[in-house]
């Protein structure tokens, strides 16, 4: 079996066993010492810093290059949930928008709750199929946050584009390790507080698909504000009358920190590159899955994926808190997430901690 170490080198070393990652990530020492700069020089310059826009210009540009997306075609903002809520605004009253069962309620309750959408909901295996000519929009994650499974991507992006449907994908639990193009997509989500390593309130998003280039078709800026006129110095006050020409125009006024600390994690994670981190973090996770087999444990079959989420461990959560080991339990798995800065050694110790048949003594 060949052995692997964590990637990152110096950028981590945590006092946990830190198994979570789909919770949250590690933040890298570059970032950290990026926000204590930060908070230092907010003492003497404000909260808004020396260089309001060039941490969030810098981060907007890298997460475009992961993605695959041009960099106009990209804005900030501050969580999931509010991206979901303008995807909703923007669709005609009566729209059926299709999403898989149980998925993250980040990206669904927005689209629940808005006057005049229907949602139906389907099994995530049977969600391309489930597509038809009456569908407006399908929302899904890349990767399901309870157990890891990951979509059939292609399928149900055929499926929609052959029905008329947009496509708005999550890819909260999978940008950062699973090899995604956004330009695949007409709306792409990403909180980057989890596999980007970013800090929280950093949240990208998307506008693919068949949108213009100039981008004359799509939606209203709903909840612009002052950061997305094309001159920022005209926009402060008033209605906006010149939205920005890129997607800049659906930003949200950024937490300056978090975007400070996303700057840097970022850069991290392209000098890794995502298909080096993807062959790591599935390795691992491949590991895991041998070594629960043979102590005749099944997790949750989710080929290929990061996120290992196993029925029957709930109750090892706590001891394995008390050893150290970081873990989180949803919907009665155990749920392991292996990121970057894991290693074989961590896997084994995990196992030897659940111990023969998942013991809990």
């Amino acid at each position: 079996m060949q052995r692997h170490a964590p990637l990152g080198g110096a950028e981590f070393a945590p006092e946990t066993t830190y198994l979570n990652t789909a919770s949250s990530g590690l933040l890298p020492r570059r970032s950290a010492a990026a926000l204590r700069a930060a908070i230092e020089e907010s003492a003497s310059y404000g909260t808004m810093g020396r260089d309001y826009f060039g941490p969030a210009t810098a981060s907007r540009a890298a997460f475009a290059r992961l993605l695959d997306v041009p960099e106009e075609r990209v804005s900030i903002g501050s969580s999931v949930a509010v991206q979901s809520a303008f995807v909703a605004a923007s669709l005609p009253p009566g729209s059926e928008v299709l999403v898989p069962e149980g998925d993250f309620s980040s990206l669904v309750n927005p689209l629940a709750v808005h006057p005049g959408i229907e949602l139906r909901t389907v099994p995530l295996e049977a969600l391309a199929e489930e597509v038809r000519p009456g569908t407006a929009l399908v929302a899904f994650s890349a990767v399901q946050s309870l157990d890891g499974r990951i979509a059939d991507l292609a399928a149900v992006r055929d499926a929609a584009r052959a029905h008329g449907a947009r496509t708005y994908l999550d890819a909260t639990q999978a940008a950062g390790w699973l090899p995604l193009r956004a330009a695949d997509y007409d709306f792409l989500v990403c909180g980057a507080f989890k596999w980007l390593l970013c800090p929280r309130g950093t949240t990208f998003m998307t506008f693919g698909g068949d949108a213009a280039p100039d981008g004359a078709d799509w939606p209203r800026p709903l909840h612009a504000g002052w950061v997305a006129g094309e001159d920022l110095d005209e926009a402060n006050y008033g209605p906006i009358r010149r939205p920005a020409a890129t997607a800049r125009r659906f930003d949200e006024p950024h937490a300056h920190l978090s975007y400070t600390g996303a700057e840097r994690s970022l850069a991290l994670i392209e000098e890794l590159g995502v298909a080096a981190v993807h062959a790591h973090n599935t390795a691992l996770a491949d590991h895991y899955r041998a070594g629960l087999a043979a102590r005749g444990l099944l997790p949750r079959p989710a080929p290929g994926s990061a996120i290992v989420s196993t029925p029957g461990l709930a109750d090892a959560e706590g001891r394995l808190a008390e050893a150290g080991v970081r873990i989180s339990v949803r919907g009665g798995l155990l749920r392991a997430a292996f990121h970057l800065y894991n290693s074989t050694d961590d896997v084994d110790r995990l196992l030897e901690l659940i111990g023969p048949g998942g013991a809990s003594g």
